[in-house]
């Protein structure tokens, strides 16, 4: 997996990567957003109300839906970036992620991006967070 985030230096990103679905993981949703490189934008594609393997099936529909050419999760740390137990989790949904659908997984630092969808006013907080870190991605590409 591949580190990304906006302390990071612009993520090494293969130029024919240019769809992304991201995916906000939650233990108990999952929001997720796409976008492209080519706009620098991404939407909300709504959030995932399932845990465990039929979390898969359902990312599995986006995947056939969308046909992302990668994928961005983001990965929660303390507002000081000390690493919690969600932390390791999203790491290792990543890594799930990665070995199951084959396609590159890239990480982003996600915090503050719930309480900034929230801020936001979202409808579906989840998805607005997907959003927020697919953007923070795709902004740092150069």
């Amino acid at each position: 997996m591949t580190q990304a985030g906006a302390t990071a230096a612009s993520p090494s990103v293969s130029p024919a990567l240019n769809t992304f679905l991201a995916i906000d993981f939650g233990l108990k949703r999952t929001g997720i957003a796409v976008g492209n490189r080519l706009l620098r934008t991404a939407q909300p594609a709504g959030s995932i109300h399932a845990q465990g393997d039929a979390r898969f099936v359902h990312i599995a529909q986006s995947l056939r839906e969308w046909e992302p050419d990668a994928l961005v999760i983001g990965i929660p740390y303390y507002p000081d970036g000390a690493a919690h137990e969600n932390t390791a989790r999203a790491r290792k949904f990543g890594r799930q992620l990665q070995g199951r659908f084959g396609l590159p997984v890239f990480e982003v630092d996600e915090r503050y991006s719930t309480t900034e969808a929230l801020q936001s006013g979202a409808r579906d907080a989840d998805a607005t967070s997907a959003c927020i870190i697919l953007e923070q991605f795709l902004r740092s590409l150069t």
